[in-house]
């Protein structure tokens, strides 16, 4: 198969969908791999590195398409990007197309076979391709916060772990998933005072058996939702639906309920958002104050430290990307629910239930459009 590796487009994005190691992989399977050129500069890979192990160095995106059967990223497709799909195309990428109307309809018009790395499941229904980003975004939720929280910032001027003799921050998770574990984990690391909350029971056991007495584990609702966002100083945001748009957890008017400088960090705003007033920032402008609370929401938080990233989402991304070289996509996915649980869009067929729910597309199920 051909496989096409474009340089992320999207703002301050420097993760790249393949690294050499990975190319090797598929070069010494008899597979041919096609990069632009520099793909890989902002993890520090070199066209060089990537020659070295059989791949081909392409001078556009354009080229790369062109040539391609397969398209391996990491974030959603540019419009730019979508206007070179093809109906011939299998495209392998994060896409979140619940919130993103606009994209969903270019893909449906484009004929191509969509796989989203945050649906593919496991054996026990959790999300592999999704968990070593939601792993780097929980942690980097507390790091962005907390730097939000200083007062040149905006932020209301609170030291999270505080120092002796004055008490450290409040840090509220809402969602204690992977992006609530790992939030929690740097949280602690910092000496602030952490509460998390989440809507099942056998979650918040395994937290409180995890941290002990570290942290204090709350069921989640609109009332203890309300009462703990009253003193948090950083409110992060974690819920998960697979593929549907985030639920939104605290409306404008809680807003005025906080104090002044407090932080949101917003991990779901890929899938929309969970906090009402939560808009799709960048990590040029990562942030903006509404009501007197900064508001930090970078759709791609994992591309501030793009290296760690990169090489987390390969390790996760390789073995199924080899499957889909080796059988093609649809023998792939057939031989594979796991991998046929990604399926997003084939053939003009939206093939995720929740996408064609919140978008208003007719559900075609993803091995009855295989098959047609």
């Amino acid at each position: 198969m051909k496989i096409g590796v474009p340089k992320e487009i999207k703002n301050h994005e420097y993760r790249v969908g393949m690294v050499p190691g990975s190319v090797r992989e598929l070069v010494n399977r008899g597979h041919e791999v096609f990069v632009e050129t520099e793909a890989g500069a902002g993890i520090g890979m070199r066209d060089a590195d990537y020659e070295s192990v059989g791949a081909r160095i392409l001078p556009s995106a354009a080229e790369v398409f062109d040539t391609a059967e397969m398209i391996v990223k990491v974030k959603e497709p540019q419009a730019v990007e979508r206007a070179m799909l093809r109906e011939d195309h299998t495209l392998f990428t994060y896409l979140h197309l619940a919130p993103d109307a606009p994209q969903t309809e270019d893909l449906v018009n484009s004929g191509a076979t969509c796989i989203a790395y945050e649906t593919v499941t496991d054996t026990r229904g959790r999300l592999p391709l999704l968990a070593p980003m939601s792993e780097v975004a929980g942690r980097l939720s507390i790091q962005a916060g907390a730097a939000c929280l200083e007062k040149s910032r905006g932020g209301s001027g609170v030291l999270l772990g505080g120092v002796p003799g004055v008490e450290p921050g409040k840090v509220v998770i809402i969602g204690g998933g992977t992006v609530g574990l790992n939030s929690a984990q740097m949280a602690i690391g910092l000496g602030a005072r952490v509460v998390i909350l989440d809507r099942n029971v056998e979650v918040l056991r395994f937290l409180d058996a995890t941290f002990e007495s570290r942290i204090e584990t709350i069921y989640s609702s609109a009332d203890t939702i309300e009462r703990h966002l009253r003193d948090a100083d950083l409110l992060v945001g974690g819920v998960l639906i697979p593929g549907a748009a985030a639920p939104k957890l605290v409306a404008r008017e809680d807003l005025s309920k906080m104090k002044p400088g407090s932080v949101l960090v917003d991990v779901a705003i890929d899938q929309g958002g969970c906090f009402e007033t939560s808009q799709p920032t960048t990590h040029a402008e990562p942030t903006y104050v509404v009501d007197g609370i900064v508001h930090y929401c970078v759709a791609n938080m994992p591309g501030a430290v793009p290296r760690t990233s990169t090489f987390a989402l390969n390790n996760a991304t390789l073995p199924f990307t080899v499957q889909l070289a080796e059988k093609g996509a649809k023998q792939a996915m057939l031989d594979n629910p796991h991998l046929l649980e990604g399926l997003n869009v084939h053939h003009g067929m939206v093939t995720y239930e929740d996408v064609a729910r919140d978008l208003g597309y007719d559900y075609v199920p993803a091995r009855e459009a295989l098959a047609s």
